[in-house]
């Protein structure tokens, strides 16, 4: 189970350096990752890894009333994935998200602040979700 973790925290991390590669490449700033961002991300991955919710961005608004009790925010977004395979391919994701118009838009967003969550589900199904957020002042 802690190696499962630990794969799963490695390709949290491989997703923001590919997502600030990305933006780095288009003049855009890079995202910090932010840990408590990425404890909600994580929350609702694993709410649809346990089928709980549907793959989407079902709660979305209750996450970034959870995230303004602790950062006030100008605007917030967050991109949802899946992806069906061990080990988990980020650039698989990643480049389904840039080859998507909307996704897309949202990786070259007006954001400062990211945080990235990875569950899985029983029958070996990644449930991604990363969350954009512009800090306010």
């Amino acid at each position: 189970m802690e190696e499962q973790s630990t794969m799963i925290l490695n390709a949290e991390q491989k997703i923001h350096q590919l997502v600030n590669q990305y933006r780095i490449s288009k003049n855009l700033p890079a995202l910090v990752l932010d840990e408590r961002i990425s404890q909600l991300a994580r929350e609702h991955s694993e709410a649809m890894a346990e089928n709980k919710i549907p793959l989407g961005n079902c709660g979305f608004r209750e996450r970034i009333r959870k995230i303004a009790l602790f950062l006030p925010s100008k605007k917030a977004s967050e991109n949802i994935a899946s992806y069906q395979g061990n080990p988990i391919n980020e650039e698989i994701v990643v480049q389904f998200w840039l080859k998507s118009a909307r996704h897309r838009k949202t990786i070259q967003g007006d954001y400062n602040l990211t945080g990235i969550g990875i569950a899985r589900s029983t029958d070996d199904v990644y449930y991604f979700t990363q969350i954009f957020i512009k800090r306010s002042g």
